[in-house]
């Protein structure tokens, strides 16, 4: 971890850890950046009382051979006062959300919806702008798509639903 913390900073790419293995990935672009942020905002309206909101946030999933950034990620107020101001938060968010790009393989999904449900995550989300829907699988292993004209629950985190037609308002 001590190495790749030393990977000089490059404003077209940012680098993850996966599995011991140092990933090269691009920045977003406006459209997959503007989906992230309303995401964001609509759920710090309703999760407040959760916890913290955040946008392209860093968390360690596994704590020697991994580092992730979510798109966006929800974590518990308890989880956020207690994160290590000179590290990342360390197990993943209660709550993943990946907003699908191009370069997304629906296995590389899959296997990151894997590592984060077995390492804190409570549901993981997957958003696709093509198809204008959410998929979200629990923890306990319930898998379901929510598009337009439905409400995606966020019961678990003490909140109401979302309308997924706001999201991509």
């Amino acid at each position: 971890m001590a190495q790749f913390r030393q990977l000089p900073e490059d404003g077209e790419f940012v680098w993850e850890l996966h599995h011991g293995e140092v990933v090269k990935l691009t920045r977003p672009k406006a459209r997959h950046w503007m989906i992230q942020r309303r995401i964001v905002r609509l759920l710090e309206a309703i999760l407040a009382e959760f916890g913290e909101v955040g946008m392209e946030l860093p968390y360690r999933p596994a704590a020697e051979f991994e580092l992730r950034v979510a798109d966006v990620g929800l974590v518990s107020r308890r989880r956020w006062e207690a994160i290590d101001l000179e590290d990342n938060l360390r197990g993943a968010p209660e709550l993943v959300i990946e907003v699908r790009s191009q370069w997304n393989t629906q296995r590389q999904l899959q296997e990151l919806a894997a590592l984060c449900l077995a390492n804190g995550t409570i549901e993981f989300w997957v958003v696709d702008t093509e198809k204008k829907s959410v998929s979200v699988v629990r923890r306990e292993g319930a898998a379901m798509v929510y598009g337009l004209g439905s409400n995606t629950p966020l019961s678990a985190f003490g909140g109401t639903d979302l309308a997924v037609d706001e999201i991509f308002a």
